[in-house]
């Protein structure tokens, strides 16, 4: 009976010789299949609120049927907004992603006086009314590395606003005139600029503070007169935002890669 001891030994002498027949033919040693890892990238939902400090040029669009006047704006305002949104968006790797996002920025009040000449005298107009919105953007980002969980970014959006004015109104200043909007509503072109810090607060959980200029068009509303009159016109034109975003996102599978193989002598 052949004793255990030879059985080992005619096995490895066996394995060694194999092994070098191999190596003499140029055949690569064997590699463990490369692993799955979880990598940057893959669909993800965000949510953003902020607060926007309001710009805007008031103009008069005085009816081709009212007679001559030297009407003019002397000062106009618009308070700051709020506004919340969110989105869904598409992380290509870890510089690049792309997401589009729908907002509402809530009425806001705009109030302007204006002032013109009649019969000698001097009389003005008080405005007042509200301002309201819907933002939709389709953006780009570009991240520009990663230190201590920390991702500076910049990019760039394009789409459209839905612009509301409700319950726009102008008392006479000095008379007894009055009159009061008609709640106009119109669609604008939209953009944004975008800078800001995102924080990693888990491979799945990104917290982010942006600044963002929008511009986002403009609204015309008309003026009925209470007792009757040649309506005249106002548009809010040039409506931009200087907007501080505190934004979420939650990426919801991260995209999986398949990791190199280990390096061998021979690599």
């Amino acid at each position: 009976m052949v004793s255990v001891k030879a059985l080992i030994a005619a096995g490895a002498a066996a394995t060694i010789s194999t092994a070098a027949w191999a190596a003499d033919l140029g055949m690569p040693p064997y590699q463990p299949p490369p692993a799955v890892v979880a990598a940057p990238g893959g669909w993800y939902l965000r949510g953003d609120i902020g607060v926007g400090m309001n710009t805007f040029d008031l103009q008069y669009l005085k009816n081709p049927l009212s007679p001559p006047n030297d009407f003019a704006f002397d000062h106009a305002s618009m308070a700051d907004t709020v506004f919340i949104g969110g989105g869904i968006g598409y992380e290509i790797n870890n510089w690049l992603r792309f997401d589009v996002t729908g907002e509402y920025r809530s009425r806001t009040q705009v109030n302007a006086f204006g002032e013109y000449t009649f019969g000698g005298g001097t009389f003005g107009d008080q405005y007042q009314g509200y301002l309201g919105s819907a933002v939709f953007l389709a953006n780009a980002y570009v991240d520009l590395g990663t230190w201590w969980c920390i991702t500076p970014f910049i990019g760039a959006g394009v789409g459209g606003a839905y612009n509301m004015m409700d319950d726009l109104t102008d008392i006479g200043i000095g008379t007894s005139g009055a009159g009061v909007g008609r709640n106009s509503s119109s669609w604008s072109p939209a953009w944004a600029l975008y800078a800001g810090l995102d924080y990693n607060v888990t491979q799945n959980f990104i917290v982010e503070l942006s600044y963002r200029y929008l511009n986002y068009g403009q609204v015309t509303d008309t003026i009925n007169c209470i007792g009757g009159c040649i309506p005249d016109s106002y548009r809010w034109d040039h409506l931009a935002s200087q907007d501080i975003m505190l934004g979420m996102r939650w990426l919801l599978v991260p995209e999986p890669i398949l990791a190199p193989p280990p390096l061998t002598a021979r690599d």
